[in-house]
């Protein structure tokens, strides 16, 4: 039934001041929409929601992933933005830096300011 719709992932922040400029300047996505309570930015042909919930960053499990070309180059410009990148200890994969790797896939796992987890991947399946 909703196989044939856009997914509009839906993250919660607690300062959408700071939601704005981590997920505008630092992950370098586009603003399209901006009121008091949520900001919506383009990613790709979807939209990311970040709306404002006192439960923000209370999710240890991954919100978002962004298919990437090129995972290294993307951990390097996310650092250079001094994004910290989390270290996860999974049985079968390897941390090459701050990239995880396992059978041809390469992951980073970061935060945003809030605690909510988000990664960057080649896993295009």
């Amino acid at each position: 039934m909703l196989g044939s719709f856009n997914i509009r992932p839906d993250i919660a922040v607690k300062d959408l001041a700071r939601a704005k400029d981590f997920y505008g300047n630092v992950l370098g996505l586009k603003l399209v929409a901006d009121n008091d309570e949520e900001l919506v930015f383009q990613s790709g042909v979807n939209k990311l929601n970040v709306y404002l919930s006192r439960y923000a960053g209370t999710n240890l499990a991954t919100y978002v992933s962004w298919d990437v070309d090129d995972v290294d180059a993307a951990v390097e410009t996310l650092r250079g933005k001094r994004v910290v990148f989390e270290h996860y200890d999974m049985p079968g994969m390897k941390l090459e830096g701050d990239v995880h790797v396992m059978d041809g896939m390469r992951a980073a796992w970061f935060k945003d300011p809030d605690g909510n987890v988000l990664c960057v991947s080649n896993d295009k399946r």
